[in-house]
């Protein structure tokens, strides 16, 4: 039989029995703290961040329809964008 760290068969058998939860023990404490982080990110910087992703769909949308009217638009975005980063 194999031996723990520290001289013991008992050791090895409940590290084997008890490895699994702790894994996710410390899996649900990070999402835990994710869900935190992000209520307090919604709450601090809600507003501010749906107006980027507002701003970042009309960017995609002006790709999509491509041509000289994208050039346009994408300078009229990225200078919207750009006040916002610089608040």
């Amino acid at each position: 039989m194999s031996e723990g760290c520290c001289g013991t068969e008992y050791e090895t058998e409940n590290a084997n029995n008890y490895g699994p939860w702790v894994w996710s023990a410390y899996r649900a404490h990070n999402e835990l703290l994710r869900e935190k982080l992000k209520a307090q990110f919604e709450k601090e910087e809600g507003p501010w961040l749906d107006q980027v992703a507002t701003l970042l769909v009309e960017l995609v949308n002006a790709r999509w329809d491509g041509g000289r009217k994208y050039e346009e638009k994408e300078r009229v975005i990225r200078q919207k964008l750009d006040k916002l980063f610089s608040e």
